[in-house]
């Protein structure tokens, strides 16, 4: 894909290099490489582990307040490392997406029967808002959003009760003034733009998504091929817009067998975590369930004008090294439990 749209005649502009696609194609190597790791090794025995990897995650997201960069079209939005010496821009957040999963899982094996009750509830949703928190102040509410949602599902997953779920729908509800406001101005008039597209600028806020529109138009039912000239500029059209480039250069019929794919992917996912044999399995299968669904389904809704533009990108098919990774290695976890299956009894 990355090849195609440093053919496609946009690739000076938006700063792709060939390099960019040896980087990514490292990144997806060690991704695999790391999947096929965890998959030899038995999920129970990383019930513990996350006395090392959990403070590891969150000193590297920590760091990027002292010295993360940002983004070339995003200066201001600190959320990478350089790892010295290659030039290898790293995301912390990434990493702790996986971090959390294993130890929220963990977490919740640990209250079991009683996770219902109020102060392990508490304790629960204390242990999830620390991430999503650090993860907003860093700049990032794609992706603190999507750990809010990952906690949710595997709360779900463990059977917290009706009781419980109210009690946090009203609360977000409540929430929501104060949420609309902590947002900022920027992100405020995009969510605007979705709803009053009559009088939005296209040349403004509601620009990134216009554009997102005519590429997808473009594409008609077969598409204009991938290293065609004639694709339609898109801001980050290689990273959180790359579904809008795919529908320009596959089509109708494309973007039907991508989402066909994903959702494959994500249903075989589910499936594993409601046939696993032990909590834990069931809740790791749950936790990358929620990640990789809710980043597709995500990223679709921001490149068909349906969702304002969060900067989640699409699993397997964004630029980004340490998404990419992180991904493959959320996979390696469901092999693990896979693997594993025959041991254990069901939520011991």
């Amino acid at each position: 894909m990355l090849y195609g749209v440093l053919n496609s005649g946009y690739s000076g502009l938006l700063g792709i290099t060939s390099r960019n696609i040896i980087v990514q194609s490292i990144a997806i190597v060690i991704g695999i490489v790391g999947a096929l790791i965890l998959s030899k090794i038995d999920y129970h025995f990383l019930k513990k582990a996350w006395i090392i990897h959990v403070p590891l995650s969150y000193i590297l997201v920590l760091l990027t307040f002292v010295i993360g960069i940002g983004a070339p079209l995003r200066p201001d939005d600190k959320r990478w490392l350089v790892i010295p010496f290659i030039n290898f821009w790293f995301q912390p957040s990434e990493l702790l997406k996986i971090s959390f999963i294993l130890a929220f899982a963990y977490h919740i094996t640990q209250c079991k029967d009683n996770m219902n009750k109020p102060l392990n509830m508490l304790m629960l949703c204390l242990h999830a808002l620390v991430p999503v928190g650090v993860i907003v102040l860093q700049g990032d509410m794609g992706t603190g959003m999507l750990m809010f949602a990952v906690a949710l599902v595997m709360l779900f997953m463990a059977g917290v009760n009706w009781k419980n779920i109210t009690i946090g729908l009203v609360s977000i509800a409540a929430a929501i003034p104060l949420l609309w406001q902590a947002i900022g101005p920027w992100r405020r008039s995009r969510i605007i733009a979705i709803f009053v597209r009559e009088d939005a600028d296209v040349l403004g806020d509601y620009y990134q998504q216009y554009q997102s529109k005519l590429a997808i138009s473009v594409g008609e039912l077969t598409g204009i091929g991938l290293t065609s000239r004639n694709h339609i500029y898109v801001p980050e059209m290689h990273t959180d817009f790359v579904f809008s480039f795919l529908c320009s250069a596959f089509g109708f019929l494309g973007a039907f067998f991508i989402l066909s794919v994903m959702t494959g992917i994500s249903l075989t996912i589910l499936y594993r975590a409601i046939t696993s044999k032990d909590s834990y399995g069931s809740l790791l299968c749950a936790g990358v369930f929620a990640v990789i669904t809710f980043q597709y389904v995500i990223n679709v809704g921001m490149c068909l004008s349906i969702l304002p533009v969060i900067g989640n990108p699409f699993p397997f098919l964004s630029y980004g090294g340490s998404s990419a990774m992180t991904t493959y290695f959320g996979i390696g976890l469901v092999l693990s439990v896979y693997m594993n299956r025959k041991r254990g009894s069901l939520w011991d």
